[in-house]
């Protein structure tokens, strides 16, 4: 858990990488292309991402894609359990950014952390700085950063975070946002199920559901997260 500031966020142009390496995490996507499929249709930039909330990244200024939901009444998820402190040992965080149908898509505080959750108000924004307990993968502001803090060394994926979230994901569905979805690893398209793709420090994901297609986005992570 980390508040921070300073992020700043710029747009990469299709297919071209990030330049962010994976620190931290030798779980690569397990299929890449460098262009979109044929039938993704047209792309557009971004445009504003938000102001910097809480944690120095910035929050998109949109509806929320699914609420945080109740962490599964705190049983465990895919061997991932929900632990009454935040366990260290494996720390890093990941990135998360949706857009359905071009427009931006939050991805709410509190999700992996089980009622009754403390929030602080902070300037930048609510940050849920605890609950009754906390999974190895959670959101503690609504700026798509996913901490991994987990006691074992072990491979963690997108589908991991969503079970825990509650929400499907698959090729054709985002939580309840359905339609092709084009996931994008560090600026490049991953071909396959997005539920597969890897977490890992610094991990850029981007899954945009339907069309038109949204320019990949990068943030910079703040010192520290």
């Amino acid at each position: 858990m980390m508040l921070a500031a300073g992020a700043t966020v710029v747009v990469a142009g299709l297919g071209v990488g990030l330049g962010l390496g994976l620190t931290g995490s030798s779980h690569a996507p397990s299929h890449t292309a460098t262009t979109p499929p044929a039938s993704s249709g047209s792309v557009v930039g971004a445009g504003s991402p938000g102001p910097a909330g809480p944690e120095g990244v910035p929050v998109p200024q949109a509806p929320v894609l699914a609420s945080a939901g109740s962490t599964a009444n705190a049983q465990p998820v895919d061997g991932i359990s929900c632990d009454r402190s935040e366990q260290t040992l494996f720390h890093v965080h990941t990135h998360l950014t949706i857009f359905v149908n071009g427009r931006a898509r939050q991805i709410p505080a509190g999700i992996g952390i089980a009622p009754p959750r403390t929030a602080q108000q902070t300037p930048e924004g609510p940050f849920v700085s605890g609950g009754s307990c906390l999974y190895w993968l959670h959101t503690h502001a609504a700026d798509g950063i996913v901490h991994i803090e987990s006691p074992v060394r072990r491979a963690f994926t997108l589908g991991d975070f969503f079970a825990i979230w509650g929400q499907p994901l698959g090729p054709d569905q985002v939580g309840p946002a359905t339609g092709t979805v084009t996931a994008y690893v560090n600026g490049t398209v991953h071909l396959g199920n997005p539920a597969a793709i890897a977490l890992g420090a610094h991990v850029q994901i981007q899954l945009d559901v339907g069309s038109p297609l949204v320019a990949p986005e990068t943030i910079h992570f703040p010192a520290g997260l």
